[in-house]
């Protein structure tokens, strides 16, 4: 009888099936109920689309953007409060005509939802991990451990997430200074939108946590020996992270729109920098004076990115509940 190997008896059971692995888990997905659940919501459908178009827009900036608004050289003081292309005195090389300093608003709009969204996921992405590491550690160890973390987010939750930033921001500056907070003032958004949010996941992780530790294949793997952490992370994390995606789509628009109120307020991204919050900021001090564009357009761009993750949200919070299927 002629040997074979693994890899040839992989390869038969595989052409005997009749569809690659990779087509074997395309099909679980397509046939999964979340994916007809997204189907069958037209307004979760709509929202995925526009979502997908404004990162799309966002991330490929520099290359759809008709102008660049960060090249000193291509702006022209000129051109400042230029009204949009179907008003009088436009330019057709505007399409939502430009701010203050003559920068073109659609191309600022598309460069500013960039910064929007890359401080929203960063920020989302530490608090996560921060509150997700502290929500396994409480409800495993438990006991005083816990009773330290939670009193610790029980304070935490007393203030809102806005004054929590708004103080760690202003002990940033006092310690790095006006000059050095500008070159820093992208971290030290992440910094405070993370610590203002970690609560959620860590006190949702840990009631989750304390449900499956006292589950038989946690027990087993205490009983063989293997430690604390690896049982954390391989065994009880993965039966953990349906709520946590949920709190993190959520996460995600707020952690937007307090971005855009720190730069609104001017303790967010510089000028130099703008993000949408910052824009509106500019735009607001032309509001009264007829440029209403400049704030405008802006601010419909947040209202509308907010929106579609938001929806997006709430569709995978009623996907992931089993009450609801």
């Amino acid at each position: 009888m002629p040997y074979v190997s693994n890899e040839e008896a992989k390869a038969a059971v595989q052409e005997r099936a009749g569809e690659p692995a990779a087509q074997g888990r395309l099909s679980r997905i397509l046939d999964s109920d979340m994916f007809h659940s997204f189907l069958r919501s037209k307004v979760t459908v709509v929202a995925a689309i526009g979502t997908f178009i404004l990162f799309l827009l966002a991330f490929l900036a520099p290359w759809v953007a008709p102008h660049n608004p960060f090249d000193l050289a291509s702006i022209s003081i000129l051109d400042a409060r230029v009204p949009p292309v179907w008003m009088e005195y436009a330019d057709p090389r505007f399409i939502l005509g430009t701010d203050d300093q003559g920068r073109d608003l659609l191309s600022g709009i598309f460069y500013g939802m960039r910064i929007s969204l890359i401080v929203g996921f960063c920020s989302v992405i530490a608090a996560a991990v921060l509150g997700i590491s502290l929500g396994l550690i409480a409800g495993y160890t438990g006991g005083r451990t816990d009773a330290i973390i939670m009193r610790i987010a029980d304070v935490q939750l007393t203030f809102p997430a806005i004054l929590i930033a708004l103080l760690i921001d202003g002990v940033a500056a006092g310690v790095f200074g006006s000059i050095d907070r500008e070159v820093f003032a992208f971290y030290i958004l992440i910094v405070s939108l993370a610590l203002s949010f970690w609560v959620q996941y860590a006190r949702t992780v840990r009631g989750s946590t304390m449900v499956e530790k006292n589950k038989e294949y946690v027990q087993a793997a205490r009983v063989i020996g293997i430690p604390a952490i690896i049982i954390m992370i391989r065994h009880i994390l993965p039966n953990v992270m349906g709520p946590v995606m949920v709190i993190a789509t959520i996460n995600l628009a707020l952690a937007i729109v307090t971005e855009a109120t720190l730069s609104f307020l001017g303790v967010g991204m510089p000028p130099t920098q703008p993000s949408l919050g910052t824009l509106i900021a500019i735009g607001n001090d032309f509001l009264y004076s007829g440029e209403w564009w400049i704030a405008i357009f802006p601010g419909l761009a947040l209202a509308l990115l907010v929106l579609n993750v938001n929806l997006l949200g709430d569709w995978l919070r009623d996907a992931l509940n089993p009450k609801l299927r």
